[in-house]
């Protein structure tokens, strides 16, 4: 199962996100949730990189691991199109969720 730890701060913001696992809906290179769910986390991570030139603290690793956190020292212009790409990811992820809930679970805190 994929799982997706959404961080948000007491405000609502989010300042993080943690994505890890393998979905298991079909065999490799044909897993359409995995490669739905890649697709959605990375191009967002993509976007904030070439439209608003924020880089955030990313480390990727083996397992499908993605984990990225975003700087809090934002303009406030910058901070919110940072913030309606990272909700926009969500939704997508959500939608994602709704049709293979058993091989993705998002979270968010």
């Amino acid at each position: 199962m994929i799982r997706i730890l959404i961080n948000r701060t007491d405000s609502g913001k989010i300042y993080s996100f943690t994505m890890s696992g393998h979905a298991n809906f079909a065999k490799h290179g044909e897993d359409i949730v995995c490669a739905g769910a890649s697709a959605v986390t990375l191009g967002t991570v993509n976007a904030i990189e070439t439209l608003t030139g924020v880089a955030p603290e990313a480390d990727q690793g083996e397992s499908g691991y993605l984990k990225c956190d975003f700087p809090e020292n934002l303009s406030e212009e910058t901070d919110e199109k940072v913030q309606l790409l990272l909700e926009a990811m969500v939704l997508s992820l959500q939608e994602i969720e709704k049709v293979a809930g058993k091989h993705i679970k998002i979270t968010q805190k």
